[in-house]
């Protein structure tokens, strides 16, 4: 690729990832709207829920972006049977987790909500949204596994496709579920959790038929997706398990942050609850850009680039990934009064949803540096390892403690302790300029000698 091609395809792949991922979170917001509206209690209880929904959206990302790492490489060779066999060790890996949170929801939801918030009014709407929403999870991580895999070919479309189906039947199942319009009963929570169960299946089936009907890339077949063997696992979890293992381990630090605020004031569960859905569609160009950045990284060195320019290709995108993260911040400042405006909630929720977003405001700026410069610039040069034990450090060992000792300990306003549980998005910027002008990220697929030394 030339540098123009480079930063076009980058463009195309972002906004395209972007638009998909809005339409995402535009579901999530209609949920999150709808259910405001109809019970401040039921839209605490989908938050709570929604902690057990990150951990496997974390796993499921997880597995997708070791495999992209190494199908990305095997993209720029022009290795189409390589990608096959990664196909086969990610979609087992997925369908393996999401199949142990569904065990888990299955067989004992209360003890799963009981982590997460010791409110029996909150707890009783997420067990009852739990009862439904569990049988989305394996849909949800073969859908995944389905659009990762054409990503990593650049095939973007369709995941933006899939997405606006999704959103199309979900809005509408909300509205007749939720309020018991056009004839159907009045569900309440229980109603949106089931319309989000059939936009999933939907989802499922259109990216399905067109990884083996539309698309002519890789032209997979159903029995690829199954057809793993023990060298390429073996080379999966020398590249690819840093990635699972890293955002496993955030899915699991988010889940006890969730569990950290489930326990204050029940106005800061549904103000967070409204919060992250505004942050996860502010951040939707940041985490495009990082997919976009890991693919085409790992397609540049499987084309053996020279490291002059790798060097230029990651200075190029970390400018861009500063400018992502201003425009970002600054809509999320801009258009916060319009929003919490949709939701009908009590004075102090939304006096918690404003000092919550004003944290996030400034939380955006680090993430959409440090986050698409590690997870998609360095992983996607193959150093895999780094991220994991960054994440260790800054959320493990920092993060969580100062934020349980400033809830439980110290007993500083809400406020203050969910800065707290944000502040590695900042402190993690350094560690990524510093980390990615060394360039000892430059690896071939599963080894650890640097190819440009």
């Amino acid at each position: 690729m030339t540098d123009r091609v480079f930063y076009k395809s980058f463009l195309i792949m972002t906004v395209t990832v972007a638009l998909q991922n809005l339409i995402v979170y535009g579901v999530n917001l209609a949920d999150s709207v709808m259910l405001g509206a109809y019970s401040e209690t039921a839209l605490s209880g989908t938050g709570v829920c929604n902690n057990l929904q990150f951990l496997l959206l974390m796993g499921v990302t997880g597995v997708a972006n070791g495999m992209t790492v190494i199908a990305s490489r095997s993209w720029g060779e022009k290795d189409l049977t390589g990608i096959k066999r990664i196909s086969a060790v990610a979609n087992i890996m997925a369908l393996g987790f999401s199949a142990l949170l569904f065990a888990l929801a299955a067989f004992m939801p209360e003890k799963l909500i009981a982590l997460y918030t010791d409110k029996p009014s909150v707890a009783a709407q997420a067990v009852e949204y739990l009862s439904v929403i569990k049988y989305t999870y394996l849909l949800f991580g073969a859908t995944q596994i389905l659009l990762a895999i054409l990503r990593s070919v650049e095939t973007v479309n369709i995941g933006f496709y899939v997405s606006l189906s999704s959103f199309g039947i979900n809005v509408f199942l909300n509205y007749i579920l939720i309020f018991g319009k056009l004839g159907c009963p009045e569900m309440g929570i229980k109603g949106a959790a089931l319309a989000t169960l059939i936009s999933r299946a939907v989802e499922f089936a259109v990216a399905l038929i067109y990884t083996l009907w539309g698309d002519k890339k890789i032209r997979l077949k159903i029995t690829d997706l199954f057809r793993a063997d023990r060298e390429m696992f073996r080379a999966y979890f020398r590249t690819g398990s840093p990635l699972l293992a890293s955002s496993v381990s955030w899915g699991i630090a988010m889940s006890i942050q969730g569990a950290i605020i489930g326990r204050l004031v029940e106005s800061a569960i549904a103000a967070n609850s409204i919060v992250t859905t505004l942050f996860q569609a502010a951040t939707i160009f940041t985490y495009a850009g990082s997919n976009a950045a890991c693919v085409l990284t790992a397609k540049t060195i499987g084309e053996n680039a020279s490291l002059d320019v790798i060097k230029k290709r990651s200075t190029g995108l970390q400018i861009r990934f500063l400018i992502i993260g201003a425009v970002s911040s600054g809509l999320l400042v801009l258009c916060k009064h319009l929003l919490l405006g949709f939701y009908v909630a009590t004075p102090e929720t939304v006096h918690y949803a404003n000092l919550f977003t004003i944290v996030l405001a400034v939380s955006i700026l680090g993430t959409s540096y440090e986050a698409p410069t590690l997870c998609g610039i360095v992983s996607g040069g193959g150093d895999t390892t780094f991220v994991l034990r960054n994440d260790i450090i800054f959320m493990w060992l920092i993060v969580l403690p100062v934020s349980a000792l400033s809830a439980f300990v110290f007993k500083f306003p809400v406020a203050v302790t969910f800065a707290c549980l944000k502040a590695d998005q900042v402190l993690k910027c350094p560690v990524a300029f510093f980390k990615v002008r060394k360039y000892n990220w430059i690896k071939k697929t599963g080894q650890q000698e640097n190819p440009a030394a």
